[in-house]
């Protein structure tokens, strides 16, 4: 993993947070002062607390189990979107379906019906549909591709989430609590961080914020994807060098029998 520089928090902004008048007081441990009318936040609790979070992001990773990438506001969508594609791990950055993860058979569903207006095309069947039919199922594909494609690899609930903001993401959050899954969010001066599993409190509003928390915990991801492609190279190496001796054994036990 990336080493954790507190220099590096603080010249990303990870510090600032919101306005005093707009604070959650449960956020209280995480604030270092206040300046300005801003709280700000103490980054040496927030370097603690990535390098805890990463622990856990890397060995869910090294488990084979997928993190699911949550954040629709805007200055967030294209740094996520970059940054959990880089790994190769679902995100959502258009709206939230509703049941996503409560209802997750439904929108398997719905990816599968991507991959069968694909394979139409590819087999030629969509040709032999009108040209109004072809357009609706265009415009379908379009929508589910927009909404559903960054999760079409996702074929069963994921091992975690990984939230920005969990104020504006709070339905994505209410589901996961529901299914009892691992919740990581970066967390701001204004939100209740006893609703998330691992806090990092961080500026979730500034794209150089958001960039350098996703820098790090993905760097995390990575290390343990690869920690789990080494172990499965790893493992027929073993039972190869195993098979002679296994041999050996078998030879032993039909000389004794004979002897017998």
């Amino acid at each position: 993993m990336e080493n954790i520089v507190v220099k590096d928090l603080l010249d990303a902004g990870v510090h600032f947070g919101h306005l005093t008048r707009k604070w959650d007081p449960n956020m209280a441990p995480y604030i270092y002062m206040e300046r300005n009318g801003i709280h700000i936040i103490n980054l040496y609790k927030t370097a603690a607390k990535i390098e805890e979070s990463a622990k856990a992001l890397h060995k869910i990773a090294a488990s084979g189990k997928k993190i699911l990438f949550v954040a629709t506001k805007k200055q967030a969508k294209d740094i996520v979107a970059e940054k959990a594609g880089a790994v190769n791990m679902p995100y959502i950055t258009e709206r939230w379906p509703g049941g996503m993860l409560t209802n997750f058979i439904t929108i398997r569903k719905a990816v599968k019906k991507m991959a069968s207006i694909d394979r139409m095309k590819k087999d030629g069947t969509f040709e032999t549909l009108s040209k109004k039919e072809r357009l609706q199922v265009d415009r379908l594909r379009a929508k589910l591709e927009k909404n559903l494609g960054s999760i079409s690899d996702m074929t069963r609930l994921p091992g975690a989430l990984f939230v920005v903001d969990i104020k504006r993401e709070h339905i994505a959050i209410k589901e996961a609590q529901k299914l009892n899954i691992p919740i990581f969010a970066m967390v701001d001066t204004n939100s209740d961080p006893r609703q998330v599993d691992y806090v990092i409190p961080s500026n979730d509003d500034a794209s150089k914020s958001i960039e350098k928390v996703l820098s790090l915990v993905t760097s995390a991801v990575a290390e343990g994807l690869a920690e789990r492609k080494s172990d499965k190279a790893d493992k027929p190496a073993k039972s190869k060098s195993a098979s002679p001796v296994k041999k050996k054994a078998a030879k032993a036990v039909a000389v004794s029998e004979e002897e017998e």
